[in-house]
């Protein structure tokens, strides 16, 4: 059976943007769905959100799929550098891997940016990364998504006035996600 793990960002949480739909479209093709919810803003951290994670980890194998939105792929780069093993797909959007700028975000993303990621040890457990980004996002810049692409040696996906694919941008429901997903299914 195929796991899907979608981990919300920064003052995220499982009900919220695209998820639910996604979740609910995966368990019709009879994927299995995790939408963990994570400690944000308070007792944000790595260390907190690796603890909850705990409960996921045995569903971490070489049909697992993982999602990640804002804050979510650099949560899920951690997890592929602690692997023993290879997961099918990592499917990023509006990630990144550095400070953003925003002493808001800033504050509560540190501990998950500002560090050294092994990018061999990550590559080696994930057969295929695939990167969303808006080309009118307001908290990522677009050079945040080229660089991750840079570090994963793959391409962004650029898809037009999506902002920060979250409710405020019009997205309950990410087709194209949905599309790709099913193509690394097949």
């Amino acid at each position: 059976m195929v796991n899907i793990m979608i981990i919300h960002g920064s003052y995220g949480h499982p009900k919220e943007n695209w998820f639910p739909w996604l979740k609910e479209e995966q368990e019709k093709i009879d994927c299995r769905v995790f939408v963990p919810k994570f400690p944000t803003p308070k007792n944000q951290s790595l260390e907190n959100w690796l603890k909850v994670f705990e409960n996921y980890e045995k569903y971490l194998n070489e049909d697992t799929i993982l999602v990640g939105h804002s804050l979510g792929p650099a949560f899920i780069l951690t997890i592929l550098e602690k692997l023993d093993r290879k997961i099918k797909a990592a499917f990023f959007v509006s990630g990144f891997i550095s400070l953003l700028n925003n002493k808001e975000f800033d504050e509560l993303n540190k501990t998950f940016v500002e560090r050294k990621f092994n990018w061999e040890k990550i590559k080696q457990n994930c057969t295929k990364f695939i990167i969303y980004r808006s080309d009118n996002d307001p908290y990522v810049p677009l050079e945040k998504a080229k660089k991750l692409a840079e570090s994963l040696d793959t391409e962004v996906v650029i898809i037009k006035g999506a902002g920060h694919f979250n409710e405020n941008s019009g997205y309950k429901k990410f087709e194209i996600l949905l599309k790709d997903i099913k193509k690394i299914l097949k």
